[in-house]
C-alpha cells in the first residue's frame, strides 16, 4: 500500500495512484478482521457481517458510508503498513425497494468492542436516518461500541460514561421505524441498542443479550454461567425483552423485511397501502360457530384471525403475552393493529400481556396504524402471584396507552369483556366503532361465576342449594343476554359474525382518511 503523501505529478497517471488506494483500502475493509477471525467466527454458525447485509438488502443495493474509517500502522517513513477496519459497518440500502439505513457489527474485529469502535461513524448514522427519515435495522453482535478495561489502561485514564448517539438512538423511535436482530453476543452497549427498538429478534442457538458477559457476572456475583444460560432465548422468552425469536438468520432477515413492509418510511408519511386480490366483502362461514356455546370451552383463534384480515396477512408482533395476542395484519390491503386473546393459553391479562399491549399501542400510535381488537378479555390476572408482581400497575399503563393514542379504534367483541382489564381494551370514551358477537359477554365481572358470593345469605338459608343455584343462574341468564344490552345501546350492534370482515373493510377506510391529520410526531414519544 502507498502513502498519504504520493501524490500523482501533472501530466502522469492522473489520479490513478490514490484510485488504486482507495480500492485496496476498501479490499482490507472486506477483508474484516482476517482469515483467521473470519474461519473462526463461520465455524460458530453465524454470518459475516458483509454476508448478512447481503442476504438482508435488496441485490447490489447497499451503499457503504465510512468503508474507509479504520485504524492505520504507518512506517516511519509514513507508508500504509497495514489498516484494520472499525468493526461497525453502516450504509444505505433498498428492503424491498424501499430505502433504510443498515448499522452492523463486524464481531470478526475485536468481538465488536470498544477497543476497535469509532464511534463517530456509529452516531453518524444514527443522525442521517434520523435525519434523511430512513428506517434503521442494527445487525447486533458483540458489544457494538463499548469500552473495556484495557482501552483505559492504554489512555490513562477512565471516563464518566456517556452512549454514543443516544439523543438519536432515542429520538429515532419517534421518528422511524427501528429494527434490531440479536444475531450473536449482545453485550452492554450492544443489548441497550436492541431494547431501543420497535422489533427485536433473537436467533435461537446464536444470538444471546446480556448487560454483562459471563466474566464480568462471575466477578461480580458469582454466577457461573454460560452465554446461553445468562441470556439465551430461554432466559428472554417471556419477560417482554424480545419480541420474536427465530431458527435463524435468514428468517430474522424475512421477519425484519416483513415487518417494515406495515410501516411507512418515517412519521411524516401513511402506512402503504397494497392492492388487495382478496375480497373485502368475503363472508366465512365458519364464523357463524367458531366460539362454542360453552364458555368454558376455548377456541381456535388463528381460523378466526384467517377469516377477518386478509389472507396471509397476520403478523405475530409480541410473542411474550401469553393469552394476550398482538399482532400487524391488513384489512382490504390497509396495515392494522390487532388484539386479541388466545383462549388455550388463558382468559386474562398477564403483566407480560399488558407489557404486549403497550408496545403495541405505541407503534400504532406512532406509525398511524388504526387498531383492531377482537375482544375476549376476561380482566387483569387474579391471585396472590398477581399482586406480587404488581398487575393492576402494568394493567393500567396498558389502558392509558390505548386511551392515549391517537388512531382510530375499532372492536369486535367475540367473548367476554370483563372487570377493568376489559374495560380498557380499546377507549370506549372515543366513538369509536364497536359490534359484538351474540357470544358476547361482559360485566365487572362473570355474572354467572359470581353467584355463590353474592347470593351467599340467601343459599344459606334454603333446603336446596344447588336447586337454588340453578334457579338464579337461568334468571341471570336472561338478563345478561346481549340483546338486553343492545336494546339500551350498551353495545353499538350485534350482528353475525360473518359480516365482521365486510364492516371492518369499510370501517378501515374511513379510518384512513382521517390518517393524514395524524402524521407527524406522536403526543407521547415513543419508550423502549
Amino acid at each position: 500500500m502507498s502513502g498519504p503523501g504520493d501524490r500523482a505529478e501533472p501530466g502522469g497517471q492522473g489520479w490513478m495512484p490514490e484510485i488504486e488506494e482507495i480500492r485496496r483500502r476498501r479490499e482490507a475493509a472486506e477483508a474484516m478482521g482476517g482469515p483467521q477471525k473470519v474461519a473462526r467466527h463461520r465455524a460458530s454458525g453465524r454470518l459475516t457481517v458483509r454476508e448478512r447485509i447481503d442476504r438482508l438488502a435488496d441485490p447490489g443495493s447497499f451503499a457503504e458510508i465510512g468503508a474507509l474509517t479504520g485504524f492505520a500502522d504507518y512506517d516511519e517513513e509514513g507508508r500504509l503498513r497495514s489498516v484494520l477496519p472499525a468493526n461497525f459497518v453502516a450504509g444505505t440500502a433498498r428492503i424491498d425497494g424501499r430505502p433504510v439505513l443498515i448499522g452492523a457489527d463486524d464481531f470478526t474485529v475485536r468481538g465488536g468492542s470498544g477497543d476497535a469502535a469509532i464511534h463517530a461513524k456509529q452516531v453518524f448514522s444514527e443522525e442521517y436516518a434520523n435525519q434523511m427519515l430512513l428506517p434503521v435495522v442494527r445487525l447486533l453482535d458483540g458489544a457494538s461500541g463499548g469500552g473495556s478495561v484495557k482501552m483505559a489502561q492504554d489512555a490513562g485514564y477512565t471516563y464518566v460514561p456517556v452512549n454514543p448517539a443516544w439523543d438519536m438512538v432515542v429520538d429515532n423511535l419517534s421518528v422511524i421505524p427501528v429494527v434490531a436482530l440479536c444475531l450473536g453476543p449482545t453485550v452492554g452497549l450492544g443489548a441497550g441498542r436492541l431494547v431501543m427498538s420497535h422489533l427485536a429478534v433473537m436467533v435461537r442457538n446464536l444470538g444471546q443479550l446480556f448487560t454483562a458477559g459471563p466474566p464480568v457476572v462471575h466477578s461480580g456475583t458469582g454466577e457461573d454461567l454460560t452465554k446461553a444460560e445468562l441470556g439465551g432465548a430461554d432466559v428472554h422468552r417471556r419477560n417482554g425483552t424480545i419480541e420474536r425469536f427465530t431458527d435463524s438468520e435468514d428468517a430474522a432477515f424475512a421477519l425484519a423485511r416483513r415487518f417494515l413492509s406495515f410501516l411507512p418510511g418515517s412519521v411524516h408519511e401513511l402506512p402503504p397501502v397494497l392492492a388487495c386480490a382478496d375480497p373485502a366483502d368475503r363472508r366465512e362461514e365458519a364464523l357463524a360457530s367458531a366460539i362454542p356455546r360453552s364458555p368454558r370451552t376455548p377456541y381456535r383463534l388463528e381460523p378466526i384471525l384467517d377469516a377477518i384480515f386478509d389472507r396471509g396477512s397476520v403478523l405475530r408482533y409480541a410473542e411474550y403475552g401469553g393469552a394476550t395476542v398482538t399482532a400487524l395484519a391488513r384489512l382490504d390491503g390497509h396495515p392494522v393493529g390487532v388484539i386479541a386473546t388466545d383462549p388455550y393459553k388463558g382468559t386474562t391479562m398477564s403483566v407480560e400481556g399488558a407489557l404486549a399491549v403497550i408496545r403495541l399501542a405505541d407503534l400504532c400510535d406512532t406509525f398511524h396504524l388504526p387498531v383492531v381488537s377482537l375482544t375476549d378479555q376476561g380482566g387483569l390476572s387474579i391471585g396472590r402471584v398477581a399482586e406480587e408482581r404488581g398487575t393492576i400497575r402494568h394493567g393500567a399503563r396498558a389502558i392509558a396507552a390505548m386511551y392515549q393514542a391517537r388512531v382510530p379504534q375499532a372492536e369486535l367483541i367475540v367473548r367476554r369483556v370483563y372487570g377493568v382489564g376489559g374495560a380498557g381494551i380499546v377507549n370506549r370514551h372515543r366513538a369509536g366503532r364497536s359490534w359484538a358477537w351474540p357470544s358476547g359477554d361482559w360485566g365487572s365481572l362473570p355474572v354467572q361465576g359470581g353467584i355463590e358470593a353474592a347470593f351467599r345469605a340467601q343459599l344459606d338459608q334454603v333446603a336446596d342449594r344447588e336447586a337454588e343455584i340453578e334457579r338464579i343462574r337461568r334468571a341471570l341468564a336472561a338478563v345478561s343476554s346481549p340483546f338486553r344490552t343492545a336494546e339500551r345501546f350498551g353495545v353499538q350492534d350485534l350482528i353475525d359474525p360473518r359480516d365482521s370482515r365486510p364492516l371492518l373493510c369499510a370501517w378501515v377506510r374511513d379510518a384512513y382518511r382521517v390518517l393524514p391529520g395524524l402524521t407527524g410526531r406522536p403526543s407521547f414519544g415513543t419508550r423502549p
